[in-house]
């Protein structure tokens, strides 16, 4: 039975430093995957539900959802990469669900990524997010990453019994829960803020089990970084009304701590930025058009002007040529980065205006960011690993691992070993009542 056929969980006895050390050699064997390519574009939407200030309308749940579900397949016939929906608890918004509607997105296509731009680590259940996202990576077909966050909306903490001010211990330790949930066939676990685990079995196991790419999106917080840089994960900065220069030193921490834990060069660090968009043939059409969704946008009200936000932040307004201009901005900024978000359909725009925005990148900005980006980028450059990428890296040429549960012994469980192809040192202790 080779190596990369068999999974474990850490006995019970192991120490932190054990764990740790555990882990680490885990990701020396099975890393990352250094893939060099191209950089991918991201379709971004946070869900709100807001009023158009020049119509006056306010769209339904319903009637957004369903705009947003045709913007994804929008998205994908006009050359984007990738899609990605944020999670929200609370109005005005409406993406509570993140893995059913990326279910959908998946289904009405064919080579499009599906993501989130925030799942939250923090409110939700580990174990909850291991189940549901493992079955979505099956439904995607392996197209399928994710983004963690911690989320600042205070008030759905307490919704869900949790407190904000212990925000980044949450996502911490859930996380380093996650991780072993998705790589271990059973798990022994104690923490601070979940019930304890015993002979627990996340299922169904990842696709070919091989789990998928995560990313860790953060605003200011260096412990994110690490994380992100110690799993070998990607690190993505999600602050698009911050100036264009704020996460260099992340960056270049997540980079360096990237190097530091084995994965490769910091140059192979996987990075991701993003940006809100508003593009109009000429630059004079896109201020003026924009001007009102700005001014009544709750993010911008009370701030720097609009003009003042165009030079200072990723707040990309203007025509084509200048939106391509700002991305290669941002590359001289922070180097080669394997994937660019754009934020397009927030604060209220009409659905119609969206479609519109998605077929004008398309055509007008995609191709020729392509064209220059490839002028500039390193040979060596990496792109977002892709499902095929990581299961290659896992197994190489060998067929990946399929797991097939042992029988139902008659209480619905399997006993003391989950899979056929368990690894016999595997000895499940299931909780008693």
């Amino acid at each position: 039975m080779s190596e990369n056929s068999t999974r474990s969980g850490a006995p019970n006895n192991t120490t932190t430093d054990e764990a740790t050390e555990k882990i680490i050699e885990h990701n020396r064997k099975v890393g990352t995957p250094a893939v060099p390519g191209e950089m991918e574009f991201m379709v971004m939407s946070v869900s709100d539900v807001t009023r158009n200030p020049v119509t006056h309308v306010t769209p339904s749940e319903g009637e957004r959802l369903q705009a947003t579900l045709a913007e994804a397949v929008r998205a994908e016939q006009a050359g984007f990469d990738v899609f990605a929906i944020g999670e929200h608890h609370n109005p005005p918004f409406w993406s509570s669900s993140p893995t059913t509607f990326l279910a959908a997105v998946a289904a009405k296509t064919t080579t499009l990524t599906v993501s989130t731009s925030t799942t939250l680590t923090t409110t939700n259940d580990p174990v909850k997010l291991a189940e549901d996202y493992a079955v979505l990576q099956h439904v995607a077909g392996g197209r399928l990453d994710l983004m963690l966050g911690r989320g600042n909306t205070a008030p759905v903490y307490p919704w869900f019994g949790k407190d904000i001010r212990q925000g980044l211990a949450l996502a911490l330790e859930n996380y380093n829960l996650l991780h072993r949930l998705w790589h271990e066939d059973v798990v022994n676990w104690k923490g601070q803020f979940r019930t304890p685990l015993e002979g627990f079995t996340s299922i169904p196991r990842p696709l070919d089990d091989v789990a998928p790419f995560v990313w860790h999106g953060s605003i200011r917080t260096p412990e994110i970084a690490e994380q992100a840089a110690f799993y070998g994960n990607g690190f993505f900065a999600n602050g698009m009304f911050w100036p264009v220069d704020h996460f260099r030193k992340l960056i270049e921490l997540f980079r360096q701590r990237f190097e530091y834990w084995g994965h490769g060069s910091a140059q192979q660090a996987v990075v991701g930025l993003s940006a809100q968009v508003y593009v109009k043939k000429n630059s004079q059409d896109a201020i003026r058009e924009y001007r009102p969704y700005f001014e009544h946008s709750p993010l911008y009200q009370g701030g720097p002007s609009m003009e003042t936000m165009m030079a200072e932040t990723p707040l990309l307004v203007g025509s084509p040529q200048q939106i391509v201009d700002r991305i290669m901005a941002q590359h001289e900024i922070y180097g080669d980065y394997a994937r660019q978000g754009f934020l397009i359909d927030h604060g209220g725009l009409s659905s119609d205006q969206v479609l519109e925005q998605l077929d004008l990148l398309g055509s007008d900005v995609l191709p020729i960011l392509r064209k220059e980006l490839a002028q500039v980028r390193s040979p060596q450059a990496v792109r977002t690993p892709t499902h095929e990428d990581m299961v290659h890296a896992q197994y190489g040429s060998q067929p990946p691992r399929q797991p097939r549960p042992n029988p139902n012994r008659g209480d619905n469980v399997t006993g003391t070993s989950p899979y056929e192809d368990s690894s016999d040192n595997v000895d499940v202790t299931l909780p008693r009542l």
